[in-house]
């Protein structure tokens, strides 16, 4: 027999022919196996990253996945090489290119994520750095309010006006009727919101600014969505039938014998972020019994955060003081004397006090911060 390319005799193969067996590299398929772990492994890195009341970044399964993220991430890579250099020395005995290239892909994980990690840190700290321009916002307007009104700081109602649930009329153009005063200006009811929309009415402060953006289920309130004809923000007296949804700060207790004058302690906490104590639009209220607040230098990260607001995955809240200062609290017993700023004092405990009940707590004394939410209405 001839080659029919060169016309020269083909050797005639002595014996039965050889099988030649391709087979699957091992170290290709472990390695894509392994980088394939590192991805999924870091999704719930990213995720506990991005929104902390989905995942803990400090909880244990967290941790846990990203210790085997950063196991799997280099041994695939390792495993990846190993493949592709055996399959290429195979003389065709080996396969697998594409789950080697897929393990050798690994570092990728590491790559992204010290490109993500900038992302995120401005991303959790610009709704931190925003609340915080809205309190002393909301602080300067309430400054310029009490001087309009006998140096007290923002009261909606009349006298002898109680927290409830609602105003009688929130789009009432009459004040009487709004808030369901008697014929003398006495008694009715309002929400502790309706006591910051004042600001909105006479002190030229956008809903926006009443907006925290770390806080889930409220947004900017407009009149209009609610199908008030005609009626501007200046012609209603509440954020809405259901504030909740349309105030994220927590107000000291207007309505009793403790409201806040310019004269009162410039150390007391005015304002803050919602009150974990209290349903939010979105949150359910903390397990008050569970709270053991850790005075001193040793708490871990775990113990500070208790009593926290949600709205800054519990790293702390922004506070607004009566001497018109914001800073971001690391812990909610920072007012005056060591004082849990969501709960009223309890005797001498008032690193965690006593739980707020809504429509009905009030401060223990005048140097007790109080801050109190509004909750939503269950409709």
């Amino acid at each position: 027999m001839k080659c029919a390319s060169c016309g020269q005799p083909c050797p005639v193969s002595q014996g039965p022919p050889t099988t030649v067996q391709i087979k699957l590299s091992g170290a290709a398929v472990a390695s894509a196996v392994l980088a394939v772990l590192a991805w999924l492994c870091f999704v719930p890195a990213v995720i506990a990253a991005m929104d902390r009341y989905i995942l803990n970044p400090e909880s244990s399964f967290v941790i846990l996945t990203a210790l085997v993220t950063l196991f799997s991430m280099p041994s695939g890579f390792i495993l990846g090489i190993v493949g592709l250099v055996e399959i290429s020395r195979s003389g065709g005995r080996r396969t697998g290119y594409g789950f080697a290239a897929i393990g050798a892909s690994a570092p990728a994980v590491f790559v992204l994520t010290l490109m993500y990690l900038p992302f995120v840190a401005g991303r959790e700290l610009a709704p931190r750095t925003t609340c915080g321009t809205n309190l002393a916002m909301i602080g300067k307007a309430m400054l310029i309010y009490a001087n309009d009104y006998d140096d007290k700081l923002p009261l909606a109602g009349g006298r002898g006006t109680v927290w409830g649930p609602g105003l009688a009329d929130w789009r009432s153009e009459r004040q009487a009727n709004a808030f369901g005063l008697d014929p003398n200006g006495f008694g009715g009811q309002a929400t502790i919101s309706s006591s910051l929309y004042l600001l909105v009415r006479y002190g030229d402060v956008s809903p926006k600014s009443f907006v925290c953006r770390g806080e889930r289920g409220v947004r900017e309130f407009d009149p209009t969505k609610y199908r008030v004809d005609g009626k501007r923000l200046t012609d209603v007296w509440d954020f809405g039938p259901n504030p909740a949804k349309h105030c994220s700060y927590a107000y000291h207790q207007p309505y009793g014998p403790y409201a806040l004058t310019t004269s009162s302690e410039p150390g007391i906490a005015v304002a803050a972020d919602h009150n974990p104590w209290i349903d939010s639009a979105r949150w359910k209220a903390d397990d008050f019994a569970a709270f053991r607040p850790v005075v001193g230098s040793a708490a871990t990260g775990d113990e500070m955060g208790l009593g926290n607001a949600k709205a800054h995955g519990r790293d702390g809240q922004n506070v607004l003081f009566l001497d018109s200062h914001v800073e971001f609290a690391k812990r909610a017993f920072c007012g005056l004397e060591n004082d849990n700023i969501y709960t009223a004092w309890d005797g001498d405990d008032k690193a965690r006090g006593r739980a707020p009940t809504p429509y009905d707590s009030q401060p223990t004394d005048p140097r007790d911060s109080l801050l109190l939410s509004d909750p939503p209405l269950k409709r």
